[in-house]
């Protein structure tokens, strides 16, 4: 807690009082000043491209690992879902680091360099590995004697995968999307490699930009930091509450 604590009160701090004060304690006047500095650094459009990365990464990732997760469950007997499992958890021992070169040739061949699309495509295909191994094995635990009684009814397969496994699987979709967007919120290797205008930046881009533009402006570069934390923070209680609620409604019944 202590560097977040020096964090947000340095972000309050004037530059002249940040080098002549206790870095720990607290400033005697609250100024906005460096929020303001950073906000009209365009700020905005960083955090709105941010969103959109994340958003638009996180939602087909996820959804996308549903369906391939519940698959492999279902077809376990399967000879080639067994191979598309296998091929999903060989991306887990897959570094970025080590692709970002064929990526980069593929998003110039799509013509997509320099666009958020280029940015998102990516951070799809890398989320997907973890959170089909998440997945399929929260949906391994669901009770088999669900799906019988879902058969019985008549349900298809894709109304049980729907209407149970959907809903039972809750907690797990959220432990997903939050592990995935604080991922792709924090990532700073594609949108380097894959974007350079200022107008397709995200935040953990921008920041870099903020701390050669302010130089030796600690409480600004404190304040930038704290606007691109708070997303996180308010995403990871909102999605707490969610994961709890999702377990005493799925297995309480």
């Amino acid at each position: 807690m202590l560097p977040l604590y020096w964090l947000v009160i340095t972000s309050f701090k004037t530059q002249a009082n940040y080098f002549f004060t206790n870095p720990l304690k607290p400033p005697t006047e609250f100024t906005f000043e460096n929020y303001q500095l950073v906000i009209e650094s365009d700020f905005v459009r960083y955090f709105t491209n941010s969103v959109i990365v994340t958003a638009g990464a996180i939602l087909p990732a996820t959804l996308i690992s549903f369906m391939a997760a519940y698959a492999i469950v279902r077809g376990a007997g399967n000879r080639f879902l067994r191979t598309v499992n296998g091929i999903f958890l060989m991306g887990l021992a897959i570094p970025l680091q080590a692709v970002v070169i064929p990526v980069y040739l593929i998003i110039i061949k799509m013509e997509l360099y320099d666009t958020l699309q280029a940015i998102i495509l990516p951070s799809i295909a890398f989320a997907i590995p973890l959170s089909v191994l998440v997945l399929s094995n929260f949906i391994r635990d669901v009770p088999k004697e669900l799906f019988e009684s879902m058969r019985m009814d008549g349900a298809t397969e894709w109304g049980t995968m729907w209407r149970l496994a959907f809903p039972l699987t809750r907690p797990a979709l959220v432990t997903v999307m939050i592990y995935n967007a604080v991922g792709i919120w924090n990532g700073f290797l594609l949108p380097l490699i894959l974007t350079q205008s200022p107008e397709q930046a995200t935040i953990p881009l921008a920041l870099a930009t903020f701390q050669t533009q302010f130089g030796v402006n600690v409480p600004a570069v404190a304040a930038s930091v704290t606007l691109t934390t708070v997303p996180i923070v308010l995403l990871y209680a909102i999605g707490r509450r969610q994961l709890v609620s999702g377990l005493t409604a799925g297995f309480g019944k």
